[in-house]
């Protein structure tokens, strides 16, 4: 298994919640994190706090912004893909637009097969890792979650292909939920009071990611859970 350090991440949503917390730990790892979110003041701040780190305001949703932001910022091969950002907006299906419901899609899926092209050749020299962050919502169908059940359905699918596709040439490719409630700002307005009780800061979820950023070829094309992963295996 490759080490941590001195990795080339590639991280989506890294401005806040579980990206921020992914991208402090792979830091005080010794990686070398390539930063994208569409959240500027967010995305400067993660920044400031992981010196070498290189940052990307991007929109997700939109393919031309992908692409540039792609050809702006990954300038060498990439070892492992993070695609954490997401939309959630909660709507019953009678009030979502169609706007909502294509950049719902697009930051998840459209974005994930954009960034997953722009790596993969490299990749295919080299080995590496996709890794799509997904929940509960890839795998269940949940009221007022139309458009994020189905960019995460569709994550799901992607994932177990590219692991086939990826399997002769070292290539991990896995999908993760986090396992546990968090507390970050998307939770802060989904989650019931209930789940409030229980959420944890994400950083403990984020030692999955570093695990999973050392290549293991074993768990390729699993669904995976961040709080057993990070309680259960030892990262590099």
């Amino acid at each position: 298994m490759p080490a941590l350090e001195g990795q080339s991440i590639l991280l989506t949503g890294a401005a806040q919640g579980l990206g921020a917390a992914i991208a402090r730990y792979l830091h005080a790892r010794g990686a070398h994190l390539i930063l994208m979110d569409r959240d500027a003041a967010g995305l400067a701040a993660i920044t400031a706090a992981c010196p070498g780190a290189t940052a990307t305001v991007v929109d997700l949703s939109d393919a031309a912004d992908t692409a540039r932001a792609i050809a702006a910022a990954v300038r060498g091969p990439v070892d492992t893909l993070i695609h954490n950002a997401a939309i959630l907006k909660m709507q019953p299906v009678d009030a979502v637009s169609l706007a909502t419901f294509q950049a719902t899609l697009n930051v998840g899926i459209q974005a994930a097969f954009q960034l997953t092209q722009a790596v993969r050749p490299a990749m295919k020299v080299r080995g590496g890792t996709l890794v799509f962050v997904t929940s509960r919502s890839g795998i269940e169908g949940f009221a007022d979650e139309t458009a994020y059940c189905a960019a995460k359905h569709a994550l799901e699918g992607l994932s177990k292909s590219l692991a086939l596709e990826g399997a002769a040439h070292g290539i991990v490719s896995v999908t993760i939920t986090p396992g546990m409630y968090m507390h970050t700002p998307m939770s802060e307005t989904t989650y019931s009071a209930e789940a409030r009780t229980k959420w944890v800061d994400p950083i403990r979820l984020a030692p999955a990611f570093a695990l999973l950023a050392t290549r293991p070829l074993h768990l390729s094309g699993q669904r995976l859970d961040a709080w057993a992963l990070s309680h259960t295996e030892s990262p590099a």
